[in-house]
């Protein structure tokens, strides 16, 4: 079978690319840079090198294609973060369409149900939208929880000030390990055997801020660190403190003060998975390494 992975060597698609080389495929890798190029190979994988705003660059590089994987990279320097989401979906549609594949396992997020106010995850639902009008062309839709790595930009806020935390987590976070989303990707393109357009969530577990600070802090010598709830103010200017555009940062503070209101989770709530198998402990090694290093 012949694959299309997006996402380059991210997170997701470098250990996805692995699983579907290792099973005997044929994988091609798509990447915005030609230095990536070798380490692609190096997988066993082909690489192309081009845009994904590049509809034309797209369609020839799905065509032939049995399956393909997409997801939305982030974008920091993005005006309007939302709409160049949902522009790149829009990209895929096109492509997938003129190039004839039928079958798509698309990464999105819980929360993608909400068409605003979930910052990012809106443009993700604007993704799903624009890829539901193929009507002939079966979807699987990936929503995973947080990702246990998104903590890893508290690492600086360790160290400077002994806390750890954001505009959310007075209730419970669920979370999740990229390489147990990978296996989800990997097992739908493996038996695609779905038919339609159909959802499945993805989560390994479940913690409070509070819960989520004590095993991170055993993990690095500080079993006392206290995870802090910011305002949505507070946690606006100090992402943009920290580096990041205002438009980014607004939007990931809205993300934020949906995950703490509680309506990120509304559908997962009604879909909850079985939990895969990476959980906060076992994370918690890798931030301390992190942390470490």
């Amino acid at each position: 079978m012949k694959y299309v992975i997006t996402g380059s060597l991210g997170h997701i698609s470098k250990p996805l690319s692995e699983s579907l080389i290792k099973a005997g495929h044929d994988v091609t890798v798509i990447t915005s840079k030609q230095e990536n190029t070798a380490a692609i190979e190096a997988l066993g994988a082909h690489a192309a090198v081009g845009s994904i705003e590049d509809v034309d660059f797209l369609t020839k590089t799905f065509t032939g294609a049995d399956a393909v994987y997409t997801m939305i990279p982030p974008k920091w320097d993005a005006s309007d973060w939302k709409r160049w989401i949902g522009k790149i979906g829009e990209n895929y549609a096109a492509a997938i369409k003129a190039s004839g594949v039928k079958y798509v396992v698309n990464l999105s997020s819980i929360g993608a149900h909400m068409p605003d106010g979930a910052g990012p995850v809106s443009g993700l639902y604007r993704v799903e939208q624009a890829l539901n009008a193929l009507s002939d062309v079966n979807i699987r839709y990936l929503r995973p929880s947080y990702f246990y790595h998104n903590l890893l930009a508290n690492v600086g806020m360790i160290k400077h000030a002994n806390i750890i935390g954001g505009n959310f987590g007075d209730d419970k976070t669920t979370l999740v390990h990229p390489n147990d989303i990978a296996a989800v990707a990997a097992e739908e393109l493996l038996k695609l055997d779905f038919r339609g357009h159909s959802i499945r969530y993805i989560a390994g577990d479940e913690r409070t801020g509070q819960e989520i600070a004590s095993v991170i802090g055993s993990a690095i010598g500080k079993p006392d660190l206290p995870w802090i709830v910011f305002s949505d103010e507070q946690n606006l200017q100090g992402a943009i403190q920290a580096g990041l555009s205002e438009e980014v940062a607004k939007n990931y503070t809205e993300m934020g003060h949906a995950m703490r209101t509680g309506t990120f989770y509304e559908e997962y709530n009604h879909n909850k998975p079985s939990f895969s198998k990476t959980k906060l402990e076992d994370f918690a090694k890798e931030f301390a390494s992190a942390y470490n290093a």
